[in-house]
């Protein structure tokens, strides 16, 4: 019996979107829908920059505990909402072309095949966009530094609970984990 894998194309980065499609439903989640909402925004205007470069987009979403979990029908009950979770998921509605992981903890490394696409696609430069700053995004961030990727945080692509946290957690992620903090 022969196995025919499908070879994906090359690119030096991709686009990480980090737990955007999100219920919203944990305690602190209104300080942070808000702030999400324009990041989602501003993480939309990137993916269509990045998209004309030939940049893949990968999701990287918590399973939130659901072993079951399947990132395509968590995207399409999150859509129906009528609240900023839903606004934002269908800003950032995924296209067939996108990969898609689950992410059984914070880091979008830890336990996912995560590493595997990037190696299988080539790419050395990761572009984080997500939530929450502070949590998320920023040990997904460590854990690619601790891999040698080149990594990019634009700012105004991230949300946090507060602003303090979140501008703590970029100063954190330029100085000690060497990424690019900048806009998008």
């Amino acid at each position: 019996m022969t196995s025919r894998v499908q070879a994906l194309a090359n690119s030096s980065r991709v686009l990480l979107l980090v737990d955007f499609i999100n219920p919203l439903d944990f305690a602190g989640a209104d300080g942070l829908a808000p702030a999400a909402a324009q990041a989602a925004e501003a993480a939309a205007r990137l993916r269509r920059k990045l998209d004309r470069e030939g940049v893949p987009t990968i999701y990287a979403n918590d399973n939130f505990g659901h072993w079951r979990s399947d990132f395509r029908q968590q995207y399409a009950q999150i859509a129906r909402l009528r609240t900023i979770p839903g606004e934002i998921a269908r800003t950032l509605k995924p296209r067939r072309k996108d990969f898609a992981i689950l992410k059984p903890r914070h880091s979008a490394f830890f336990a996912s095949p995560l590493e595997l696409i990037l190696d299988g696609i080539g790419a050395r430069e990761v572009v984080i966009a997500g939530l929450a700053t502070d949590i998320c995004v920023q040990l997904t961030a460590m854990d690619g530094f601790l891999r040698g990727y080149k990594l990019r945080v634009p700012a105004n692509c991230t949300a946090a609970e507060t602003e303090t946290a979140k501008l703590a957690s970029l100063a954190y992620m330029a100085t000690v984990l060497k990424c690019v903090v900048d806009e998008a």
